[in-house]
């Protein structure tokens, strides 16, 4: 992108802006005091980045434009757009498995678990259609051969003998899902039934005992069914060959398929409809009409009675289920063990180097590490996982003090941190976004808003020295939102060049970006002091602060500037040439002032009234001071005139307003409204009055609205 061209209307309280960024220039900063637009400009972006509509909460009905495009006249892409807010803690990077990917390890990996899925996703279509099972059909198989869930290949290797034996599948007909529902199941566990069906498995096994041809544990009429189809079924009998059964009254010689089958049918019904077995089966049989799912499984085992003596063992038969099942797809299973067990190795061996890579993911949490101050380090948890797989990256916590160093959850660890420490925990994922970004060389604009808040200044450089690193980076642009004129300035001394800085300007119909200013006040103060009479007011307090420590507070200019900033006697008396004279000595300059003879106090009242008559809403650091003079001196002459005793204002002699103010509190009937407002001026002027290069970026911060409606208290 070579520039982006933003115009929003009606979007959460701006009304209008519309700006230019060309972006050849990396980053640019605004400086908006809080409630001018800041959160709403964020806000908006994070809309887009959300591809989510945008609107005006107090004003629905009103038309939104949310426009943001490139040098084509395009909509820059929600991809491109990335908002950090001051804190979310509950942002986490969805990027951040990209930084752990060595592309070669990982390409060998999915290669061989691809390979392995497609076998093994052919068998499962298999084994689906055969139980009825549909859902978690993986997870069942895991679960009734091993107990445990995501152990599936454990749970096929360990029926890997069962399967391959000789054996013929002696319950593939039978359908899982009909008879190992939860209904059935809870009536399968109940006492009852297990004392009904031991007694009819022993019933059962008697009568196999004194079978004809069936052997107990060997060749029982399962077995034989299985047998008889499967010698048909493999050309047995039409290639003239027969089979021998043993009997009590010799060996029977058998050449046909339907022979046998009849032999074993009869065999078998003489066992199943042995009076005393019937009996047994009634008992159960009464009990499996309670609701649907016992009744579908009663008509089951009416046509299925050989898996009754199954029914003693539910986790034996559902092994011996899936055994049949799978002994049915041999071939399909097969296919799977062997892909499996050669890549398994090889996949071990891919782990172990996973653990040992040197990836971005490490350099996120080293520059966490040396850069933020924390009572804590991070370690990578689960580095192999996160590379091979689809595991969500963990971070080990390692709390440290002087005595030692100790492990800790996440949770723990958050409850012994200050709010600046858990504020560093989202910069490390807002760094995870950014370094998974640059691995994508994902074009991005990042709408920074206020992210070093309430950071100490250690934390507070380590993210400037990292915002400034992403400004270096060729794909990305950043535009960064602060009410912290400190901040602000800062960042401009170290990457975004003046040009780049900008201030706003709100009227009731739009919002505008002009070039920065006050980034070195005392300078422009002194360079326009001649020509700017706001500037010359505001002065006042810059010189006063001058002659108090080059010379001291008895200073005759001292005495006359305390004057201008307090009533006192002279107050009415000093004129704009007065002001020139001091200056001109304090600045060592040679300045000629129009209107000589005129009062500074009615100048400073003047150029009061036309700055809160004025509604558009500027960061003016001159008109912040003018108007909290005037509001201190506005309040005291009101409690001068208030005061009754006169005499008591005569023994002020130092902190004049708060001394008149608790004076004129104690009157006989104070006006309680005016005692809440002079309160407010106590509170809200002194510091703008007394300003100096230590502590000026806070009076910018403060809005100057609070000090229109003050002032306008007293008129």
């Amino acid at each position: 992108m070579e520039k982006i061209t933003i115009s929003f209307e009606n979007c959460y309280g701006i009304n209008k802006l519309d700006c230019e960024f060309d972006l050849s220039h990396k980053s640019f900063s605004i400086y908006a005091p809080n409630g001018a637009m800041k959160t709403s400009f964020a806000k908006t972006f994070t809309d887009i980045s959300n591809e989510k509509e945008s609107s005006d909460l107090m004003f629905p009905e009103r038309i939104t434009v949310r426009e943001v495009k490139d040098e084509n006249n395009t909509n820059v892409e929600a991809d491109n757009i990335f908002v950090v807010a001051p804190y979310n803690n509950s942002f986490r990077s969805t990027k951040m498995s990209t930084l752990l990917v060595n592309k070669d390890l990982r390409q060998k990996y999915d290669d061989i678990h691809l390979k392995i899925n497609e076998k093994k996703e052919i068998l499962l279509k298999l084994l689906v259609k055969k139980s009825g099972v549909k859902k978690d059909i993986e997870d069942q198989i895991s679960e009734d051969i091993t107990f445990e869930k995501d152990k599936f290949y454990t749970a096929l290797e360990r029926i890997e003998k069962e399967v391959f034996d000789k054996e013929e599948p002696a319950f593939s007909n039978i359908s899982y899902k009909t008879i190992l529902n939860d209904k059935v199941l809870g009536f399968l566990n109940t006492a009852d039934f297990k004392k009904e069906i031991s007694e009819y498995i022993n019933k059962y096994n008697d009568l196999i005992d004194s079978s004809t041809y069936f052997k107990k544990g060997f060749f029982n009429h399962n077995n034989a069914s299985v047998i008889a189809k499967s010698l048909a079924d493999n050309g047995f009998f039409k290639a003239k060959h027969s089979v021998s059964l043993n009997a009590a009254g010799g060996n029977k010689e058998i050449s046909q398929q339907k022979e046998l089958e009849e032999i074993i049918d009869e065999e078998k019904n003489e066992i199943l409809n042995d009076p005393d077995l019937i009996k047994s089966f009634n008992k159960i049989d009464t009990k499996l009409k309670a609701n649907k799912e016992l009744r579908d499984f009663r008509e089951y085992l009416i046509t299925n009675m050989n898996i009754l003596p199954e029914l003693d063992n539910i986790g034996s038969f559902k092994q011996k289920l899936w055994i049949s099942y799978i002994k049915e797809s041999i071939d399909e299973f097969k296919d799977l063990i062997d892909i499996y067990q050669s890549g398994k190795k090889e996949l071990e061996e891919i782990v172990e180097q996973a653990n040992k890579e040197k990836t971005s993911w490490i350099s996120v949490i080293e520059i966490f590490n040396k850069r933020f101050s924390v009572p804590f380090y991070l370690e990578v948890d689960n580095q192999s996982d996160v590379i091979l797989k689809d595991d969500i990256p963990s971070i080990k916590f390692v709390f440290k003090d002087s005595k030692g160093q100790a492990t800790v959850n996440k949770e723990d660890l958050l409850n012994a941190l200050s709010n600046g420490e858990k504020r560093a925990l989202y910069i490390l994922n807002i760094i995870f976004e950014v370094e998974a970004r640059k691995r994508t060389r994902q074009e991005t604009i990042f709408i920074i808003d206020d992210i070093a808040e309430s950071f100490d200044y250690k934390n507070k450089y380590a993210i400037i020295e990292y915002l400034k690193d992403i400004s270096s980076e060729d794909i990305f642009w950043q535009i960064i939102l602060t009410h912290n004129f400190d901040f602000f300035r800062t960042i401009e001394s170290r990457f975004v060049r003046r040009n780049n800085s900008f201030m706003i300007v709100k009227n009731d119909e739009k919002i505008e970006l002009i070039g920065a200013g006050y980034l070195k006040p005392f300078k422009y103060f002194k360079d326009n002091m001649h020509n700017n009479k706001c500037i010359m007011i505001a002065s006042i307090p810059f010189a006063r602060n001058l002659i108090e420590y080059t010379k001291d507070t008895d200073d005759d200019d001292y005495i006359k500037l305390t004057s201008l900033l307090h009533i006192k006697d002279d107050t009415h008396e000093i004129t704009v040439k007065d002001l020139e004279v001091i200056f001109n000595d304090v600045f060592n300059k040679n300045i000629t002032y129009e209107e000589p003879e005129k009062t500074v106090i009615d100048l400073i009242f003047e150029l009061t009234e036309e700055i809160a008559e004025n509604a558009e809403i500027k960061i003016n650091l001159e008109n912040k001071i003018i108007l909290s003079i005037a509001i201190r001196l506005k309040a005291e002459q009101f409690m001068k005139e208030n005061i009754a005793n006169k005499e008591l204002i005569d023994g002020i002699e130092s902190n004049q307003t708060f001394e008149l103010f608790d004076i004129y509190r104690n009157e006989e009937n104070p006006d309680l409204d005016k005692i809440k407002t002079i309160e407010q001026v106590n509170l809200m002027t002194p510091e703008n009055i007394h300003f100096n290069s230590f502590m000026y970026e806070p009076i910018l911060d403060m809005s100057d609205e609070h000090l229109k409606n003050l002032y306008n208290e007293f008129l």
